[in-house]
């Protein structure tokens, strides 16, 4: 008689829960949710409608805890205030006899009883194959809508903040790496160069291998950072620039040096792809571009500090050591150890700061969320002097997932848990990748990868081009004041001093002795040594030739047969030469130049910095972008007038002045246009696109200085103008949320 009763009970058991079951799918109207929730939010800051949600849509229930410490949900499995129903696995079990795990916390807990989406009435997972996939994707596409409202109002009531501001510190610490990084190549290059004796058909490389690692580098960590977090991967991005760029300042093959500079490159590259997106997730709509922008200035900070430094540091050679002739530390490494420094306080500060609740919801964990946004609303609450502030929020919306876990198990019998993992992340970041070119994100994709290569090419490509046009202007002054020295004689004389920029013709020196003398852009043309001294000579950029040397005396000079070029040694003999390649001199005007010039181009764009965070939510991103492109190429037509060394620095100042608003809205743009579970993918291919163009900017705009002026200016005008028209196409993100 038991027996049947308890049958007859579970029938009546099941037949409720399936008619649950079909009156909750019945309910479920995507459209009629998001439009209740439009309407809710439109009106007024208000959390009911995410407490209060229909029974059928609700799979949590998150309530503060009572008297008891305790998490009592109002609503019991069947929707019924007073009954409960529990099944036969769990009956006899006493709920409030259970501990949440996140109750000492505060945590609101999960504790209804209802069936979960994708589960049957006794919590058994659902095949994703015996649902619509078009209904999965709709039910998903209304949460995520859902959520990111919902999403806004929170960081509303969060604030904005002590909180923000200390996120803004350290986030612009790793942009300032990356600043730092691009101008690191350039200062670098000529004295690593010439002190790593590297032969011309190797010059030029260490600029294009960077670049790579970082183009590298950027599509792997922002695909990374939308699957294991951006504080995650901004924390492995940075102390592998980091590690890398303090050991290529003590390598001392030129193959090493590559290497190391090139894996910096790579841990650098994460930088901006993840920077922008996590900070961006912790503010409200109203503060975003404006603080983007600002965030934006520390990129020029790392030009600044890199400049300053290079220009203290570089040109005093006596900052070294050396231990015998197979370790070199000259001072060009000293500055680079000098500027990893800001990679290192980045690393260090970021250890404390919370992984983005936005991307903690994306990833279903609800607990993490809530404690980082409880962190930021009490941090700036008690900055304001208002402790006494409640947090809210007592339930946040999940998005729903998919679930591939059938692959992986089946996956994970054959390969290890390391090599699995490895295969699944990489996999994944490649499926992300390939959805960023789906509907409705594929078209603005194209449009902002066009857009970023359009302003990376003529940025960068005149980057390059400014500098050696006025290096080759400086050339041409030079040249122009050699002095020339025809048939001189001398005889018992001693050299003692430096010789510059002279050429010297037919002459003939006899019993003379060049002791402790610098030759500098000095030539010897067929002329005559007869019973010369040479004691520590140095020479850059200096030859003898066909010139005739007799029972002459070498001693410990750099001269050798690099030097003599079609020249005679008849009786003579070399001692003690020195070996390596020899830097240049304390006096190198050049290298000044070239750090001051840098400079001041960087500290240029501060005026545009502080335009473009003012105007930012006032006139637009697109209007920015767009109209700030446009401007610039029609700069570039004033570069035909640059016929002077100050004309073509005033015209480095105002094509960068105009351009960083460009570049500002267009990291404000791209990081509100992707979802969250697409933002760091979406921007580090854009960014990835940014650096292939940097590269080809740098080789085709090279190639052609001291040969035409016309072929540069109108190639940067028109991919700047071009760039600038396609930027206007974009959709206006300035009223958006993150999706």
């Amino acid at each position: 008689m038991d027996e049947s009763y308890n049958n007859r009970m579970s029938l009546v058991k099941g037949a409720k829960d399936i008619a649950k079951e079909a009156k909750r799918h019945a309910a479920k109207k995507v459209s009629k949710i998001v439009n209740r929730a439009t309407d809710e939010y439109s009106s007024q800051r208000n959390y009911s409608q995410f407490q209060n949600e229909d029974k059928d849509n609700d799979d949590m229930c998150y309530t503060q805890p009572d008297s008891n410490g305790h998490f009592p949900c109002s609503r019991t499995a069947n929707g019924e205030d007073g009954e409960h129903y529990a099944s036969d696995a769990t009956e006899g079990h006493d709920d409030e006899d259970e501990i949440y795990e996140g109750e000492y916390q505060g945590v609101p807990a999960y504790t209804d009883r209802m069936p979960r989406d994708g589960q049957d009435s006794l919590g058994q997972p659902v095949s994703d194959s015996l649902r619509d996939r078009k209904e999965l994707e709709l039910e998903r596409q209304a949460d995520e809508e859902e959520l990111a409202q919902q999403y806004e109002l929170i960081m509303q009531e969060c604030g904005h903040g002590r909180f923000q501001w200390q996120l803004f510190f350290v986030l612009g610490m790793a942009l300032m790496s990356d600043g730092v990084e691009v101008f690191v190549v350039g200062f670098v290059l000529p004295s690593a160069e010439t002190d790593m004796c590297v032969p011309n058909s190797g010059a030029g490389w260490l600029g294009s291998i960077v670049y790579l690692g970082m183009m590298v580098g950027a599509f792997f960590w922002g695909g990374l950072s939308d699957k294991v977090g951006r504080k995650q991967c901004l924390l492995i991005a940075m102390s592998v620039n980091g590690f890398f760029s303090f050991l290529s300042s003590f390598v001392q093959g030129y193959g090493m040096f590559l290497f190391c500079r090139m894996f910096s490159g790579f841990g650098i590259g994460g930088a901006v792809p993840i920077v922008f997106p996590y900070f961006a997730e912790f503010l409200a709509r109203e503060k975003r571009g404006e603080h983007l922008s600002w965030l934006c200035m520390f990129w020029m900070i790392g030009g600044i500090y890199a400049s300053a430094m290079a220009w203290l540091i570089i040109p005093h050679y006596g900052w070294s050591f050396s231990m015998g002739s197979a370790y070199q530390f000259h001072s060009w490494r000293v500055f680079v150890v000098v500027c990893a420094l800001p990679c290192v306080c980045a690393v260090v500060a970021l250890t404390f700061m919370p992984e983005s609740p936005r991307f903690l919801l994306e990833m279903g964990k609800h607990d993490e969320a809530w404690m980082v946004l409880k962190q930021i609303h009490d941090t700036n609450m008690m900055a304001r002097g208002e402790p006494e502030k409640v947090f809210t929020v007592n339930r946040i919306k999940l998005p729903k997932h998919l679930d591939e876990l059938v692959e992986m198990q089946s996956d994970s019998v054959r390969l290890g848990k390391v090599l699995f993992r490895i295969r699944t992340e990489l996999r994944g970041i490649w499926l992300t990748f390939m959805s960023c070119f789906n509907y409705p994100v594929k078209d603005n994709t194209i449009k902002l990868a066009f857009v970023w290569f359009t302003l990376s090419f003529g940025y960068y490509g005149l980057s390059v081009w400014f500098p050696d046009v006025i290096h080759h202007l400086q050339s041409d002054e030079y040249a122009s004041r050699v002095k020339t020295h025809n048939n001189e004689h001398t005889e018992d004389f001693t050299f003692n001093f430096t010789l510059e920029n002279q050429i010297h013709t037919n002459g003939v020196f006899v019993n003379d002795r060049f002791i402790s003398m610098k030759l500098k852009s000095v030539t010897f043309i067929d002329s005559t040594f007869q019973n010369c001294y040479f004691d520590d000579v140095s020479t850059v950029g200096s030859l003898f030739k066909n010139c005739t040397f007799v029972e002459a005396f070498f001693y410990n000079t750099d001269i050798d047969d690099s030097k003599l070029v079609g020249s005679r040694v008849i009786n003579s003999s070399f001692h003690h030469n020195k070996t390596g390649c020899q830097m240049t001199f304390n006096d190198d005007y050049s290298a000044y130049w070239v750090y001051l010039v840098n400079f001041l181009g960087t500290l240029a764009v501060l005026p545009g910095n502080i335009v473009s965070a003012l105007l930012m939510d006032k006139i637009g991103r697109l209007s920015m972008l767009g109209g700030s492109m446009v401007l610039s190429g029609i700069s570039c037509f004033f570069l035909w007038f640059g016929t002077s060394e100050s004309m073509m620095i005033f015209m480095l100042c105002l094509y960068n002045g105009l351009s960083i608003s460009a570049w500002n809205s267009l990291d404000v743009v791209t990081a509100e246009l992707y979802p969250t579970d697409r933002r760091g993918t979406g921007f580090g291919f854009c960014n990835a696109i940014c650096k292939l163009a940097a590269v080809l900017g740098n080789l085709i705009f090279s190639s052609l200085v001291g040969i035409t002026k016309t072929i540069p200016i109108l190639l940067a005008s028109a991919v700047l103008v071009g760039g600038g028209l396609v930027g206007l196409r974009l959709p206006d993100t300035r009223g958006n949320v993150l999706m």
